[in-house]
């Protein structure tokens, strides 16, 4: 057991693109999407002990200990692996909740991935990213840790290396159901499969964004505000949304003029992710 206390990141996710190009007999839907990290994180804070107990501090609100995902992937590595050891997590929350940012699905893999370490587990990344996958369909790409294109529901990794962009992110005062969009009859769902070349060189849009305009106009508002100044869509099924410049200070500059009604915050495009690189690092000491 590696007792070590050490501050993991749980870094956030931007779908620069996602295509719906079908649905499966069983309700799931087949995606095109581009998954990118950005340096705005959650961070977990784990002390590996002997107690075979998992505690996490401070409780979230309005979220029982059995339905926190850092407490379910705790869970369930402990399970898969037989393991005896137990682990103090304490979680630094940056990340909004239901925002589409993947901050619970983050927050999970950075757990699998962590305690991986501490517990000297030596899992591979392909079966903590199948663990991953029974808690949230976002969870592997965060194990795998490179921005990727995901195929399937999502579980079909192809890395790839967009530009590193700096981004403008707003997060309109609204929590929207994965869900309750996927249910959606008016929802696009036949875009034509393209390959990844084609995909990588055509203006990126999402499917969803439609959709939740019309039911959200707090997201509607804030893109149509956005679009003034920068190409800007909403990551994921929202309900945050991004604009996207070459240069930090042009995201910062917009930032500061931003109404009051709009909350945002600037981050910078990352195709490794901080949580790899720190696994990384460990790894090497």
């Amino acid at each position: 057991m590696q007792s070590e206390t050490i501050r993991w990141p749980a870094p956030a996710k931007l779908n620069l693109f996602l295509y719906i190009t079908g649905q499966r007999s069983d309700g799931y839907h087949e995606l095109q999407t581009l998954f990118q990290f950005i340096n705005r994180c959650d961070y977990l804070t784990i002390n590996a002990n002997m107690s075979g107990n998992i505690t996490i501090s401070p409780a979230i609100k309005d979220v029982p200990l059995e339905s926190n995902l850092i407490y379910k992937a705790a869970k369930l590595l402990k399970e898969h692996s037989n393991c005896s050891f137990g682990a103090h997590i304490e979680l630094e929350k940056n990340l909004p909740m239901g925002g589409g940012l993947g901050g619970g699905s983050s927050d999970a893999a950075t757990t699998l991935v962590a305690l991986n370490y501490h517990w000297r587990l030596n899992l591979s990344e392909q079966v903590l990213s199948e663990l991953g996958k029974t808690l949230g369909a976002d969870v592997p790409i965060f194990v795998h840790g490179k921005a990727a294109i995901a195929e399937g529901v999502g579980e079909k990794l192809n890395s790839v290396t967009p530009a590193q962009s700096h981004y403008l992110i707003a997060v309109p005062s609204c929590h929207i159901s994965t869900p309750a969009v996927f249910k959606n009859p008016e929802l696009k769902r036949d875009s034509k499969k393209l390959s990844h070349q084609e995909l990588m060189n055509k203006k990126w849009t999402n499917d969803c964004e439609p959709c939740v305009k019309k039911y959200y106009p707090e997201v509607a508002n804030t893109i149509d505000w956005l679009l003034e100044y920068a190409p800007t869509q909403m990551t994921g099924t929202g309900a945050c949304v991004f604009s996207t410049f070459s240069h930090a200070d042009e995201a910062e500059l917009l930032s500061q003029k931003t109404p009051d009604w709009l909350n945002c915050f600037t981050a910078e495009g990352l195709n490794t992710s901080p949580l790899r690189d720190l696994l990384t690092t460990k790894k090497s000491d």
